[in-house]
């Protein structure tokens, strides 16, 4: 397989453990072992006592039957954990497709949803969606998309970086579609439950959609990277059956630690979520705030959900020279849209974690001296 570098994660691996102020992370406010353990104080001799052989593929049954929670109609033998969303991308990618299919991806997005594709030998369209639409879907465009050879359609909502989240309805007639043309829908889910709106929520398409594989982590609702614990969740036993088979080439199995510290993370999951929906709502309105007072600098489209916005430039200069002048003079990072090789002038804005405050103080310092 050839494939080009990740250019996000490369971009992070630069600057990431440098930059003391991180105003584009994509996950929430972490916490520490010691403070997970909090939930449930018993757990820790458990922990401690923990036998560190090889773990279930699958992965372990007490985890797979919280992650069900999550879902209305999913059993845990239809959860299949893996080592982070990532994997879980890799491998579904590698599961689903042959050279020569085509998959349509909800655009812009993370790399690995369209590059692993392109690695197979696999034809791309992007789903492209814009700013000045509001980040929104146009599903004319998805029904004139489809092709003979189309295999998948992969969506994102609660979406990265734009923060865009579609309807009920809109996701139904997205799920009408699919299954007219007996596609795979591949359902990025990661920020669902950091909704503002309850009513916002949409249900996973794996409780919609026979062929649909909803994808689901630990990093980033619930602020929890460093487990490196994701899963797909889906009633399709054949994708299932592939993506197993398929994942005894990647990592076998999971983190026995990290499994059961991702299990009592999802016994609690309403009461970590509902702290890092407060962090987010309370950050979102500094930032409404901000980009109020710098109209003429910014456009500026507040998210619908999730932590994360991608707000775009109005001044003449790149938004590369302006993120790299900006880590270089106040140690804020930000991420440049050509990052998801979309434009030259957007940027992707992270506003999960408490210490978004600080970060904000010192951007707008940066314009206030320099702009």
């Amino acid at each position: 397989m050839q494939i080009p570098p990740f250019k996000l994660e490369r971009y992070f691996a630069r600057y990431e453990f440098e930059a003391p102020y991180l105003l584009c992370s994509s996950d929430c406010e972490s916490m520490t072992v010691q403070e997970l353990l909090q939930y449930e104080p018993e757990a820790a001799s458990a922990l401690q006592q923990l036998w560190l052989g090889y773990t279930e593929s699958a992965g372990n049954p007490q985890l797979r039957q919280e992650i069900t929670r999550l879902y209305e109609t999913i059993a845990p033998e239809e959860i299949l954990v893996h080592t982070g969303a990532e994997e879980a991308i890799f491998t579904f990618m590698n599961a689903a497709l042959q050279p020569g299919d085509h998959i349509i991806v909800h655009w812009p997005c993370y790399q690995s949803l369209e590059e692993v594709a392109i690695s197979l030998g696999c034809a791309v369209t992007r789903w492209e969606t814009r700013e000045e639409e509001g980040w929104e879907l146009n599903l004319d465009f998805l029904r004139q998309s489809i092709r003979a050879n189309t295999r998948a359609v992969v969506v994102n909502c609660p979406h990265n970086p734009t923060g865009y989240q579609m309807s009920q309805d809109k996701q139904s007639q997205l799920i009408e579609i699919v299954r007219e043309n007996n596609l795979w829908l591949f359902s990025d889910e990661v920020y669902r439950y950091l909704e503002y709106r309850e009513e916002d929520r949409l249900p996973a398409a794996a409780d919609l959609y026979e062929k649909a594989v909803s994808l689901g982590v630990m990093s980033k609702t619930f602020g929890l990277p460093g487990l490196r614990i994701g899963w797909i969740a889906s009633h399709d036993r054949e994708i299932y059956r592939r993506m197993a088979d398929f994942k005894d080439y990647t990592t076998i199995c999971n983190s026995a630690p990290s499994e059961i510290l991702a299990t009592i993370a999802l016994r609690h999951f309403e009461e970590i979520a509902e702290r890092n929906r407060r962090i987010t709502t309370a950050n979102l309105q500094l930032l409404n705030q901000f980009f109020a007072t710098y109209s003429e600098s910014f456009n500026w489209q507040p998210p619908k959900a999730g932590a994360i916005a991608f707000p775009s430039l109005r001044l003449n200069r790149s938004i590369e020279d302006f993120c790299r002048d900006l880590v270089e003079k106040k140690g804020v990072l930000l991420l440049p849209g050509n990052l998801f090789d979309y434009s030259n002038k957007n940027f992707r804005l992270g506003f999960g974690r408490r210490n978004m405050a600080q970060g904000l103080q010192r951007l707008e310092e940066f314009i206030r001296e320099n702009l």
